[in-house]
């Protein structure tokens, strides 16, 4: 346990059933949090997954299932003091081969999705008064271009940008909200964008993989971890004047 303020609170993970969002839920369950885990890869309303942990399905892309976990959340009584918002996807096209029905499917997730979960539940946290935080996962791709990546940048670009606007409308509730922008984590998301981009380049994903470690000035790709533990700080009494902000976790491969 690194801190001792976050035992027995509510942290709701949106998307923790794998990838950065496992690390992000077993890492608050280690400090004593009460962690659910809401994710549409899990069938059940609700169950208990341990001591402290809870999941429940949720799809993002349906205002009424989030509508539902708010329900959920009341009637257990769990109003989270931490909100984590980790679910999102990407496609990769070139931009001018791109498809209409990808980019409005990458939005639906990565955008409006995300705008359901932080309005409604932001919404719960000040009702109650939870002098909370809320922490949106976007990418460094929120502040640079990829080739073959157009939707997910811009999606990104955009969720950025909601969580600047409710970081000013909620500091009067004390309620601090900011982003974390990952670099190239390895995680099951990454190895497909490989694949994916190796197919388009005409490249190895061998190739592919030389160049994502190259690009890193600390020699390496990162983990899950490495995202889980800079969460975990914005979550902290440390990060208590922080807001509005967009924090890179790229090994120094964005500096902006």
């Amino acid at each position: 346990m690194v801190f001792s303020e976050l035992q027995q609170k509510v942290v709701l993970v949106i998307g923790g059933a794998q990838g950065i969002g496992a690390a992000i839920r077993t890492t608050f369950l280690s400090e004593g949090a009460i962690v659910i885990d809401a994710d549409r890869q899990y069938t059940q309303d609700w169950t208990q997954a341990g001591d402290g942990a809870y999941q429940i399905h949720v799809d993002i892309q349906q205002e009424a299932s989030i509508d539902q976990l708010v329900e959920m959340i009341q009637i257990h009584q769990l109003v989270p003091d931490v909100l984590v918002h980790v679910a999102g996807l990407s496609i990769m096209d070139p931009f001018l081969t791109s498809q209409t029905a990808d980019f409005d499917h990458v939005f639906a997730v990565n955008t409006r999705g995300a705008y359901l979960v932080l309005r409604k539940i932001t919404a719960e946290m000040k009702r109650w008064q939870k002098h909370g935080r809320v922490i949106v996962l976007a990418s460094q791709a929120g502040k640079n271009p990829y080739r073959g990546m157009s939707a997910y940048v811009a999606s990104k670009h955009a969720l950025i940008g909601l969580t600047k606007n409710l970081a000013l409308e909620v500091a009067p509730d004390d309620i601090l909200v900011n982003a974390v922008c990952p670099g190239i984590i390895e995680t099951k998301m990454k190895q497909r964008e490989r694949v994916d981009g190796a197919r388009l380049r005409g490249l190895s994903v061998a190739d592919i993989v030389a160049e994502d470690t190259a690009q890193v000035p600390l020699g390496r790709t990162g983990t899950p971890q490495d995202v889980a533990n800079v969460v975990l700080f914005l979550a902290s009494p440390l990060a208590a004047y922080m807001t509005g902000q967009a924090i890179n976790v790229t090994g120094g491969m964005t500096m902006h």
